[in-house]
C-alpha cells in the first residue's frame, strides 16, 4: 500500500479486550473490515483501497474473528501496513465492528465488507461529499452486483408490516411493487441521492462526532440488524441517514460469495434480531405483533419449503428447508442452532 495514502503503520495484534491505543493526530478516514474466513476476497478489498483513498489520508483496520484460512499470517505479510486485530474467537460483527471503532483515528470511520472491490476514489469522493453536508451523519455509496447491475442496497427499519410481507413471500413475488417491496424500496434505482432508514453494512460512513454521540453498536446482535439498530439511534440523535451515488463499489459476485458462508444459524440470528430490533427501538405492541406473525407463518414456511425439497431432491431447496425448520423450533422453543 502506498505511504502516501494509507498510514505506515507497524502490523499490531491486540488480544480482544485489550485498551485502545491513545489517540494520535486524526486522519481522514478509518477503514474498519471485519473478517472472519474471507481471505480470497479481502485480497482484492484490501488492493483496490490505495486508488480509492487518492488524496486523502486513511488507515485501515481489519479485526479478524478466529479465521482459521491463515488470514491474519497473510494480511501481515502482504499488507504491513494494515492494523490487525486477532481475535481468539468469533465475536460478532457488531462486537468486531466496535474494536475497530474503538482504535480508530480517522475524522469518518467506513465499515467495509471483506467481499468487495472499491472502484476508482469512491471512498475520497464519500469523505468530501461528507464534508459539504454537516448534518449527514452516515452515508452509504451505489454498490455493483456486476459491472451492470445496480444492487438494491439500503432498506427501511424491520416493523410488523415488513415481517408480514417478507414471511409471506410477497415482497420476494412482487419485488418491483411499491407496495410489497417497500422494505427494500422498490420503484429505485439508486442512481440518485436519497435520504433512507437504514443505510447497507457492507459500506457505511460514519461521522466521528455522530459516532461519538450515538455509541458503539449494539453487540446484543451477532450478526445482522446491527446497521438498522445503529442508523436508527443516529436518526433519532437528529442525525441524517443518506444513500449518496458519488462512487461505487463492486460486491464481489454480487455479495454470493459471502452468503456461501451463511448457515442455519445465521438464518435463524436474522430472524431472532428482526425481533430484537422491534422489542428494543418500537413498541411492545410492535413485537409482539412480529413475534405472532413468526409464530404463524414460521409453521407455513418450513412445510411449504419441505415439501419443494421432497420434490425437487434440490441440495439448495434441502438447505432452505433446513433453515426454516431451524427457525420453526427457534420461534416456538427458544433453541438455537449451533452450525
Amino acid at each position: 500500500m502506498s505511504a502516501s495514502t494509507l498510514d505506515s503503520l507497524a502490523p499490531t495484534r491486540l488480544a480482544p479486550g485489550a485498551p485502545a491505543p491513545p489517540p494520535r493526530a486524526a486522519i481522514d478516514v478509518s477503514i474498519i473490515i471485519v473478517n472472519w474466513n474471507s481471505l480470497k476476497w479481502l485480497r482484492g478489498c484490501l488492493a483496490s483501497l490505495p486508488e480509492s483513498t487518492a488524496g486523502i489520508t486513511a488507515e485501515v483496520i481489519v479485526v479478524d474473528n478466529a479465521s482459521i484460512d491463515g488470514s491474519v499470517e497473510a494480511i501481515r505479510r502482504e499488507f504491513p501496513a494494515v492494523r490487525v486485530i486477532d481475535n481468539a474467537d468469533n465475536r460478532g460483527f457488531a462486537a468486531a465492528n466496535n474494536q475497530g471503532l474503538a482504535m480508530a483515528r480517522g475524522r469518518y470511520l467506513l465499515l467495509l465488507n471483506p467481499d468487495t472491490v472499491a472502484l476508482g476514489d469512491v471512498i475520497a469522493s464519500s469523505v468530501r461529499w461528507m464534508d459539504e453536508r454537516a448534518d449527514v451523519g452516515v452515508m452509504g455509496c451505489q454498490v455493483m452486483e456486476s459491472p451492470d447491475s445496480v444492487q438494491r442496497t439500503c432498506f427501511r427499519a424491520p416493523s410488523p408490516l415488513h415481517t408480514l410481507l417478507w414471511l409471506t413471500g410477497l415482497a420476494g413475488l412482487f419485488p418491483r411493487s411499491r407496495f410489497f417491496g417497500r422494505g427494500a424500496y422498490a420503484g429505485w434505482d439508486r442512481t440518485e441521492e436519497r435520504e433512507v432508514e437504514v443505510i447497507s453494512g457492507m459500506f457505511l460512513l460514519v461521522r466521528r462526532g455522530a459516532w461519538q454521540q450515538v455509541g458503539p453498536m449494539d453487540e446484543s446482535y451477532f450478526v445482522y440488524g446491527e446497521e438498522a439498530d445503529w442508523c436508527w439511534r443516529l436518526r433519532r440523535a437528529g442525525w441524517r441517514c443518506v444513500f449518496a451515488p458519488v462512487g461505487r463499489i463492486l460486491h464481489v459476485d454480487g455479495g454470493n460469495k459471502s452468503t456461501d458462508q451463511a448457515s442455519v444459524r445465521m438464518y435463524v440470528q436474522m430472524q431472532k434480531n428482526v425481533l430484537l430490533f422491534q422489542r428494543l427501538n418500537l413498541s411492545r405492541a410492535s413485537w409482539l405483533a412480529s413475534r405472532a406473525l413468526f409464530l404463524t407463518l414460521s409453521p407455513v414456511r418450513w412445510i411449504a419449503r419441505a415439501i419443494l425439497a421432497r420434490l425437487t431432491h434440490d441440495p439448495t431447496a434441502r438447505h432452505r428447508a433446513a433453515q426454516c425448520g431451524a427457525a420453526l423450533r427457534f420461534h416456538w422453543t427458544g433453541q438455537e442452532p449451533t452450525s
